[in-house]
């Protein structure tokens, strides 16, 4: 049965009473929580950096900086950055905002994990930080670039710890957030869906570096190599910059390739990567 505390917030009430919390306001909390005020929801943020803090504030935004001024809320939404130190998965972030979440936290909430993490991270919350709490995670897809088109409001796909949480993060995302979800088996497949994407976008750009240098030590032009190997309706050959940048592609390069033993191509692609770059230098 689900649980109906969370539920009949919800149901019952006008979701305009709910109160949401998003918790890290860099690019991706920034755009969740702009969302959320434009559908006239009761929405604050916390971002451990007083200047993004103000920033906040002066979009007419109520946040915080500091924890204990925070009001309670029904929902919170940790969209805190994560990393890799030492090849490894850092999630410190992420515990760290569940373990202040815990102080609030009661039976009747939904905390949603947007934050890129790993397999595991979820249940760990749940079973070590969250206990009770219902628990999904909506790994956020957001592109600075064309935030309409691809900004908080397309498919996305949604994992939960069990069948009540599922059923309050479809009414939450989906029926009043207007978000469309696909929703997967498990909330592990949820966790190496985004890792996965950002990982197989490396090695992409990775394939389109090492061809371009096989073309111009051919004599080939790239770009029309590329244009032509395009007009296959299955082949989207990416363009060849700079090398790859970014944090977000690097980094989850790096944590899938942590994950197993099977990362021939994933370590593969980080060295064209590195002779690319050298190469380019040489131009």
């Amino acid at each position: 049965m689900v649980n109906p505390s969370f539920l009949a917030n919800t149901l019952n009430m006008n979701p305009k009473n709910l109160s949401i919390c998003v918790l890290g306001l860099g690019e991706i909390g920034s755009s969740a929580l702009d969302y959320i005020r434009d559908k006239q929801l009761n929405v604050f943020g916390y971002d451990i950096n007083p200047e993004v803090v103000q920033k906040t504030k002066e979009k007419g935004i109520l946040a915080f900086s500091e924890w204990n001024d925070v009001p309670d809320a029904n929902i919170y939404i940790i969209c805190v950055a994560t990393w890799n130190k030492n090849g490894e998965p850092d999630l410190t972030p992420v515990f760290d905002v569940s373990k202040k979440i815990a102080q609030k936290a009661n039976n009747g909430i939904l905390v949603s994990i947007e934050s890129t993490i790993v397999p595991g991270t979820s249940r760990k919350v749940h079973s070590s930080i969250l206990k009770g709490v219902e628990l999904v995670h909506v790994p956020h897809r957001f592109w600075n670039e064309a935030p309409v088109e691809h900004g908080v409001r397309q498919l996305r796909v949604i994992g939960s710890v069990d069948a009540e949480s599922m059923e309050s993060g479809r009414i939450f995302y989906g029926d009043i957030l207007g978000i469309p979800l696909s929703e997967t088996a498990s909330i592990e497949i949820a966790e190496i869906c985004k890792v996965s994407e950002n990982a197989y976008r490396y090695v992409q750009i990775a394939f389109a570096e090492e061809l371009r240098m096989i073309c111009e030590d051919l004599g080939l032009n790239f770009q029309e190599v590329r244009k032509a190997c395009n007009t296959k309706w299955n082949v989207e050959i990416l363009d060849a910059r700079d090398g790859i940048g970014g944090k977000c592609l690097p980094k989850d390069r790096r944590n899938l390739a942590s994950l197993s033993k099977y990362n021939t191509l994933l370590t593969a692609s980080k060295t064209v990567d590195t002779l690319y770059r050298e190469w380019l230098k040489k131009k």
